[in-house]
């Protein structure tokens, strides 16, 4: 039998429940849920082979499954791209291992960020949440090998089954998504503090 991720059981146990309350879903089933992420990296038009090939197995490592190349579909000149020149590689993560690198993600690798103050709080419009990251070596499993290399960006999107930004937002923030305080949020907890001091 395979063993339940970690936070797919706090989803369960503790998120789920949290959700019921919060929203007054009358049915399990209507309780938003993590559904892929999509992790996406670009090379520059001029990217020998060698740095394709770093790229991808940096993304392997981090990710857990190998990405696919991604092609021109069409040549432009101005970009100097040709019809079928790699562009980037991409992957999707469902099941455990959207799991599993969700709680990395959020737990270990934002963290590292220099001076990091949180994500920001803004969604898409329909639940879903795109967070870019320029540097892949705040994922410890890239720098396993100790070797120098260029730091390479990503895009990473989440996508949930909420129908609201929300909802998606509440549920990313109870499975510990570290979203930057708002600016109004701030004063009304210094208020807050305040009036318990007084």
């Amino acid at each position: 039998m395979a063993t339940v991720p970690y936070l797919k059981k706090v989803y369960l146990e503790k998120v789920v429940p949290d959700l019921i309350k919060s929203r007054g879903y009358k049915n399990v089933h209507q309780v938003p849920n993590l559904k892929k992420i999509v992790i996406n990296s670009a090379f520059k038009a001029e990217a020998d082979k060698g740095h394709m090939a770093e790229v991808v197995k940096d993304i392997t490592k981090l990710s857990g499954q190998k990405p696919i190349i991604t092609k021109a579909s069409k040549s432009v000149a101005a970009f100097k791209v040709r019809e079928g020149m790699p562009l980037g590689c991409v992957v999707t993560l469902r099941g455990a291992r959207m799991w599993e690198f969700y709680l990395r993600l959020t737990a270990v690798a934002l963290p590292m960020i220099r001076d990091f103050r949180g994500t920001s709080n803004r969604l898409d419009g329909r639940g879903n949440y795109s967070l870019g990251i320029a540097d892949h070596t705040i994922f410890p499993e890239t720098q396993a090998d100790g070797s120098q290399r260029a730091n390479i960006g990503m895009d990473v999107i989440i996508v949930t089954s909420a129908q609201t930004d929300d909802e998606g937002r509440e549920l990313l923030r109870l499975l510990g998504m570290p979203f930057r305080r708002s600016s109004t949020a701030d004063a009304a907890a210094a208020t807050a503090t305040a009036a318990v001091k007084a």
